[in-house]
């Protein structure tokens, strides 16, 4: 059973009561909540979803502030086990507190993965991870890999790898743009995938793309590193691949860990056994994301 087999009337009393329990890319989670935004995006971006029967990994509340907050600028909060790990949003904000909770919960309890801030797709069962800062245009050519690469979606923001070989996990979740990144790829794709934009976030304007169906249904398929691509998006800049020595994506991807330092030498080993399965590349492109994927493909000959 999947989520789309419940009807809205059906969803919102689970969501009000005992909560929703579904599977969010690689872990389940139930879920609580009073406001009908984060119901609807759910609803809509997570469709395709398990629906789960039994335990979860992470149950959380994303609720409505209660008394005159609730009248006068209305708030959204995230918990956690009752621990709200974030600042209250505006409710407009809601469904991207959502978004950003779940994250957190995977960075700061998934410990039995090295967790990586980096994008991640697969094709020919070979994974390309992508890490990048804020603005890089990781994000963006992740959806293109997807959407018109036909790469398989494992990641938008956290490359997980097992601590033994260095294996990377699928957690296939909704893929988060923004700013000018949210046309650039509603150009390319149906835009009825996405979220409503939601404006004035710390982010600026943020979307989410759903994740296409195969991606979803094979959340339980691993893939074995075999690239690992610095994204550095600059408008009206020049394209250019360049191979990063092994010593010096170490040093970044080290930098790029949530939990790098909590799992001491055996993160430092998961790195180092990733490094011997890779080829490393920093890679300048200025939004031509046809020529992107081109490279890309090249890449895996």
């Amino acid at each position: 059973m999947i989520l789309q087999d419940y009807s809205s009337q059906q969803a919102s009393r689970l969501l009000l009561g005992n909560g929703l329990t579904f599977r969010a890319g690689r872990f389940s989670v139930r879920l609580n909540t009073n406001i009908s935004t984060v119901a609807k995006g759910i609803l809509h971006l997570y469709s395709n979803n398990e629906v789960v029967h039994n335990s979860c990994d992470f149950a959380v509340h994303v609720s409505r502030s209660i008394g005159m907050r609730s009248i006068i600028k209305p708030q959204a909060h995230f918990s956690f086990n009752s621990i709200e790990p974030f600042t209250p949003l505006p409710i407009s904000q809601a469904f991207p507190l959502f978004e950003w909770g779940a994250n957190w919960c995977v960075t700061n309890h998934c410990h039995q993965y090295l967790i990586i801030h980096a994008a991640v797709v697969e094709k020919q069962g070979k994974a390309l991870i992508l890490p990048g800062q804020p603005g890089s245009g990781k994000s963006t050519l992740c959806a293109a890999l997807v959407e018109l690469g036909g790469w398989r979606l494992l990641s938008d923001e956290l490359t997980l790898l097992t601590l033994t070989d260095a294996t990377v996990i699928a957690n296939p979740r909704p893929i988060s743009l923004k700013n000018q990144s949210i046309d650039i790829i509603k150009n390319i794709t149906d835009e009825q995938r996405f979220s409503a934009v939601v404006h004035d976030t710390l982010k600026g304007s943020v979307a989410h793309l759903k994740p296409p169906k195969r991606s979803v249904a094979s959340y339980d398929q691993s893939a074995m590193p075999y690239l690992v691509v610095y994204p550095k998006f600059k408008a009206g800049g020049d394209n250019y691949l360049q191979a990063l020595s092994k010593g010096e994506s170490f040093i970044r991807l080290a930098d790029n860990a949530f939990n790098y330092s909590i799992l001491a030498e055996t993160g430092f080993q998961t790195l180092a056994t990733l490094h011997d399965q890779v080829s490393c590349y920093e890679y300048g492109y200025d939004g031509d994301l046809q020529e992107a994927i081109r490279t890309m493909e090249s890449l895996l000959a």
